[in-house]
Parts: structure tokens; C-alpha cells; sequence
């Protein structure tokens, strides 16, 4: 049986319409980057697509996207009546797998940075002075 976690600090979503990249991915990178920076924890509650698209003034459907891709990678939960979760289950995958993943997200990452004009050593740089502001 689910439990909700405890009640949080509500999260809200943010869009940069200027970025180009896709609505329903810049919903999927928040969600994973608020359980990577441990902002998001298992058991917090989401917005309900209403209210997120309400929100952001977006399509409801943009916002099923978002969840329906976040569910099937096992990152959600949503429980008909109570609402939509962080999940409390860990998603497992392979070291093989993991790695894959990250290469792929530093790809990205890099060659969005480096279109915005950032080089690496500025990204570096960001990374290690958010390490150490999130360690403290």
C-alpha cells in the first residue's frame, strides 16, 4: 500500500519558453533534477496535471506527457484519487546501463552549454561551486 510522504514545501514548475527545449522535457529535467539535488524526496507531491497546466498556462496533454514518460521510468507514482509521487521505489539499472545514461546526459548537457557559448572549464566550475553550496 502507498503512504504519501509528510507534507513539503509545495514544488512548482518553471518554464523557459526561450530555451528550445521542449516543454514537456524541461517538466521531466526539473522533476529528475529535484530528486538529483535531493530538493525532490520519495513521497512529495507533485502538481496535478490541472494544476500545472493552469500554472503554466500549457496544454493538460503536455503535462500528461511529462508524467506518463517519468511513471514509466519508474521516477513517479500516481495513485488514482490521492494524486501524483515522487516514487518511494529505487529504479535499478545496471552499471552498463547507468553509465549510458550519464554519458548521454554529459553529451547533452555539454553541447547545450557549449551552443550557449560556455566552455568546459566553466562548467567545471559551476558544477564543483553548486557540489559544494548543496554539501553544506
Amino acid at each position: 500500500m502507498f503512504s504519501p510522504g509528510p507534507k513539503s514545501v509545495a514544488f512548482a514548475f518553471r518554464l523557459d519558453l526561450a530555451s528550445g527545449v521542449p516543454v514537456y522535457r524541461q517538466l521531466i529535467e526539473q522533476v529528475r533534477n529535484g530528486i538529483a539535488f535531493d530538493t525532490l524526496h520519495p513521497g512529495t507531491q507533485l502538481p496535478t496535471v490541472r494544476q500545472a497546466a493552469v500554472d503554466l498556462a500549457i496544454n493538460p496533454n503536455t503535462v500528461v506527457r511529462a508524467y506518463r514518460e517519468l511513471e514509466i521510468l519508474g521516477v513517479i507514482e500516481t495513485h488514482q484519487g490521492t494524486g501524483t509521487f515522487v516514487s518511494t521505489q529505487k529504479v535499478q539499472r545496471d552499471d552498463v546501463e547507468r553509465q549510458r545514461q550519464l554519458d548521454q546526459i554529459v553529451s547533452e548537457f555539454v553541447a547545450r552549454a557549449g551552443a550557449a557559448g560556455f566552455k568546459v572549464e566553466d562548467i567545471l566550475t559551476r558544477l564543483q561551486e553548486m557540489t559544494n553550496r548543496n554539501s553544506q
